[in-house]
């Protein structure tokens, strides 16, 4: 195994990688229009730009992944010519996805470990846990290597791709949307281990729509715009948050959504003492009883992997419980998904790859997979397909998702217009109910506010909205009502309007606990 020990010095005179007008077209795209990037050795530089500019596709030539149609890149003054991951990684550069390339069925040690040299045939797992511990305490990155990868949160499973990165001894790390999946103390750590990183040596190409991470830890900016370069390796001292999400959209960006008061309707969804476990079989839920209303959001507020997944998953019918779970009146709790469908249920889900798409369909599939057994789209028999693809244009226009076309395969999106799909998708519906859990993780400024919109308008139209959130500003911002979740308890209900953020934290650490709602 490589360590850090590995890595040189700082050293900001030299440059680590130095990517010279690139071009990378596909079929009918150019997402690449001669771009420049320079990384210096021990910087973190922030890669910036909406869902789409071709940050992704930027970093996935340097990885290894794609080869650029033209242009040069240089690591630490070497010419170099990538034909795989492998040959990158050989030249030190590894790149930690936003969508995990992990295997479920495997251990967090057998994911790290994979396409390795050693082991070959014997796999000692025993001492293979102690050097990945190790790595754990050197950089603050801990999960449990035994469990198998479908059994960590989200959280984790990020932290077993930086920590497979790591074991290979890159000294060049590109993160891609590394915080998108973490709570607020896990970000902090993060920081923590990125500026320990550079300390010694490493260069971090650091891609996040987070405007206050980017402002808190990077040395140097550079952003991206429809695959074109509006700032170039600017010192971050010289810009501002405002300027950044300018530069990003191309307009100004409006970073509070305004929320009208307005009454809220009857009760649509009410769960009674609901109790459920995780998939380790560990109680997540203990006896859990909410309501929401028509014409209102209830925020759900925790540190992830405190029974908010779960939560979400119980109602819309894919995970068993106990209690009682009803949708205007009407049982929907331990019923398969189409129940709740049949009854106004939309969810927008917290793996919007694996589990709100199927990435081998296209947008137009992926759109009408609520409405291909009804009238006019399908009957039992067949499918409308040149209606289908009709209705799927329209939604297209009408919520920006940026593709070549509606034949466009789900998985060459980009997560921001892959969410607005799947938005598109469950707002289509007319819901009387919509379970929205992370809706804008991993997003750009301009997406964040489209989404955000989108969410009040629904509220507003008078449907009730279970929102899930690690982003505790969104949760203020959007929701009529906060309960706070700790260890699968509801801790309490509060008004966010008089509530300050250090309460909320407390009750989200289980420090207290507040009658309301």
């Amino acid at each position: 195994m490589s360590t850090s020990t590995n890595a040189p010095p700082p050293d900001y005179r030299v440059l680590a990688v130095d990517m010279s007008n690139i071009v990378i077209r596909f079929p009918g795209v150019l997402a690449n229009d001669h771009v420049n990037l320079t990384l210096k050795q021990g910087e973190i530089h922030a890669l910036l730009g909406e869902n789409g500019a071709g940050k992704s596709t930027l970093m996935n030539v340097l990885s290894g992944l794609y080869k650029q149609t033209s242009g040069t890149i240089k690591v630490y003054g070497e010419k170099v010519d990538f034909n795989s991951p492998r040959d990158a990684i050989a030249k030190g550069i590894g790149m930690v996805h936003q969508h995990f390339m992990l295997v479920p069925t495997q251990t967090a040690t057998e994911n790290i470990l994979l396409g390795l040299k050693e082991p070959r045939f014997f796999l000692n797992l025993s001492r293979y846990d102690k050097a990945i511990r190790e790595l754990q305490e050197q950089f603050g990155l801990y999960v449990d290597t035994a469990s198998k990868v479908w059994q960590l949160s989200v959280g984790e499973q990020q932290r077993v791709e930086i920590l497979k990165t790591l074991y290979r001894g890159a000294n060049i790390l590109i993160l891609d949307e590394p915080t998108a999946v973490l709570a607020p103390q896990e970000i902090d750590e993060l920081m923590n281990t990125m500026r320990a990183l550079v300390a010694q040596g490493k260069s971090i190409i650091f891609i996040s729509h987070k405007l206050h991470e980017v402002e808190q830890v990077a040395d140097r900016v550079t952003v991206l715009r429809k695959g074109v370069v509006t700032a170039e390796g600017i010192p971050m001292g010289n810009m501002t948050k405002k300027d950044l999400a300018q530069l990003m959209v191309g307009r100004d960006v409006v970073f509070a959504v305004k929320k009208e008061v307005r009454e809220p309707g009857p009760v649509v969804l009410s769960i009674k003492n609901v109790s459920a476990t995780n998939n380790k079989g560990v109680a997540a839920l203990r006896g859990v009883s909410l309501d929401v209303r028509a014409g209102e959001i209830v925020g759900v507020a925790g540190v992830a992997g405190n029974g908010q997944s779960e939560l979400a998953e119980v109602i819309t019918g894919m995970r068993e419980c106990t209690g009682s779970i009803t949708v205007n009146g009407v049982e929907v709790a331990n019923k398969p998904p189409r129940i709740s469908i049949g009854h106004g249920v939309s969810h927008v889900p917290e793996d919007r790859t694996h589990v709100g798409s199927a990435p081998n369909m296209t947008i137009t599939e992926n759109v009408i997979m609520k409405a291909y057994r009804e009238e006019p789209i399908g009957n039992r028999w067949s499918v409308n397909y040149p209606l289908a693809h009709d209705n799927a244009e329209e939604l297209k226009e009408q919520y920006d998702v940026l593709a070549p076309s509606v034949d466009t395969m789900a998985r060459k999106l980009s997560g921001g217009n892959l969410q607005k799909v799947i938005l598109a998708r469950e707002i289509s519906a007319e819901p009387r109910l919509m379970v929205a859990v992370q809706p804008t993780r991993g997003l750009d400024v301009g997406a964040i506010e489209a989404i955000q919109t989108l969410l009040l308008a629904q509220r507003d139209a008078g449907t009730a909205i279970l929102l899930v959130s690690e982003e505790l500003e969104e949760l203020m911002a959007l929701s009529d009502r906060i309960a706070v979740i700790y260890d699968g308890v509801i801790q309490g209900i509060v008004d966010p309007e008089h509530t300050g953020v250090s309460e909320i934290g407390l009750l989200m650490t289980g420090q207290v606990s507040k009658e309301g709602g």
